[in-house]
């Protein structure tokens, strides 16, 4: 007879910690969803004996492999790539591409766990995986982007599969990126399929997926402030990043009659006290996209801007919060700031932007605080239309899309709002996506048996 696994939370921790020595956002991440399943399973005896939670947190396998590529100069340079994949109990392993500096298997597996219960929220039948490298390719030219691209490809392509693991982009991975690999990935197999997400319209692409994460958290951020009775309209809004997210995020407050009054990079941000209206998002859109330059060109361009270097936007004062750049980008002290300064909801457009510390601090103040896995969904869930479409040979137009996005961001904050509320009129949005989320990828687990 099985012997089912009762430890309590923090012996449970214990032994990720020492299963993963160092990987601290791996763990964080783990902590966070593992902290509200536990209340969620401690009664049902099923999760118990199969160990779900247990196998969740171990990713299904860890893909490390070298990338050699050769620079302008005939150099030849050294990266190193990987892809997790964390879970397909619902469907082929699905997630970004993440090429930058700061990624490492730690990153990575963080990205794949909370992947995993993000894509299971959409109700599209989608696993959880990520991938990337540290190549950083600010700076290089499309030359030597293209060529590690192919070199990483050659590599990634055994993995992969329209019907195993279909990755999409991600930091420093957009539309050229994806070009490229899609490129190598039929240069060596032959075959056209739908392999990778966010291609360019002329070969696959959907007509929504750009804009789709952004948008997508501003409807979350939208149903949030609708189940208190509230709107976005006539509402200030601090939104971190300037990239494929951010600025689209920055395009729907502005539509939706908010005003938005930062935008940032790793430099630091600038604040706009006139708002970022549209021109000003496009202005932003040519210098990161096309010119590759840095935000603190914007307080050159638009007189009443303050560029901030070497600092982040969370103490300005606002109604609305977006962080859209990266993990823990949104500490224990900067949302005590945007607390004090009368934020009312936090919006999540990138993964796990807040540390641990900081999402106490929204939930103790009962502040409207909707997290990665649920508030950015958005992008993946196109991403899985875009898979059907290629499935399908077929291109569905944008308005259609649009409703579609609207309506899967809609089922999202039902589930958060149906697991996550407290009786009294209040959603802890962090507990309802990851009992959610869970729920369906332990069901189909237990129903496949030990697998």
């Amino acid at each position: 007879m099985a012997v089912s696994d009762h430890v309590d939370l923090s012996t449970f921790m214990e032994g990720v910690k020492k299963r993963n020595p160092g990987q601290t956002e791996f763990i964080q991440a783990v902590q966070e969803v593992a902290q509200d399943v536990y209340d969620f399973i401690s009664d049902k005896e099923e999760y118990h004996t199969a160990q779900i939670l247990r196998r969740i947190a171990e990713p299904d396998r860890v893909v490390s492999f070298r990338v050699c590529w050769e620079d302008d100069n005939h150099n030849i340079r050294v990266q190193r790539g990987w892809r997790v994949q964390n879970n397909n109990a619902i469907g082929p392993y699905k997630g970004g591409i993440r090429f930058h500096p700061s990624v490492t298997e730690s990153v990575l597996k963080f990205l794949a766990f909370e992947q995993t219960f993000k894509n299971s929220l959409t109700g599209l039948p989608m696993g959880g995986g990520k991938g990337g490298s540290n190549f950083n390719p600010r700076g290089k030219s499309d030359s030597e982007v293209m060529r590690f691209c192919q070199s990483f490809m050659t590599e990634l392509y055994r993995h992969i599969g329209p019907n195993t693991d279909v990755p999409a982009g991600d930091i420093g991975v957009g539309a050229r990126e994806i070009g490229y690999m899609f490129g190598q990935y039929k240069r060596i197999t032959g075959r056209w399929e739908g392999v990778l997400t966010g291609k360019a319209l002329e070969f696959g692409g959907s007509q929504m997926r750009p804009e789709a994460t952004g948008y997508g958290a501003v409807y979350f951020l939208r149903n949030m402030l609708q189940h208190q009775d509230q709107d976005i309209e006539g509402k200030t809004a601090v939104i971190s990043g300037a990239g494929n997210v951010a600025t689209h995020a920055a395009e729907k407050i502005t539509e939706l009659g908010g005003k938005v009054l930062t935008m940032s990079d790793s430099g630091g941000f600038i604040h706009d006290p006139d708002g970022i209206d549209q021109e000003k998002i496009d202005w932003i859109k040519k210098l990161k996209n096309e010119r590759r330059g840095r935000i603190s060109e914007y307080a050159d361009e638009f007189s009443g801007a303050s560029y901030h270097e070497d600092e982040r936007p969370w103490n300005v004062e606002c109604d609305l919060a977006m962080p859209c750049a990266t993990q823990n980008e949104l500490n224990e002290d900067e949302a005590k700031a945007l607390v004090k300064n009368g934020v009312q909801a936090v919006s999540e457009g990138a993964n796990m932007p807040t540390t641990l510390e900081g999402v106490h601090v929204f939930q103790e103040a009962q502040i409207m605080y909707g997290p990665g896995k649920a508030a950015n969904a958005g992008g993946v869930a196109v991403s899985g239309l875009e898979m059907s479409q290629n499935a399908e040979r077929i291109s569905w137009n944008q308005e259609r899309l649009g409703d579609m996005l609207t309506d899967l961001m809609e089922g999202i904050h039902e589930k958060c709002v149906e697991h996550g509320k407290d009786g009294e009129g209040n959603v802890n949005y962090v507990k309802g996506a990851n009992i959610a989320g869970f729920k369906k990828v332990a069901d189909a687990m237990l129903a496949f048996g030990v697998v």
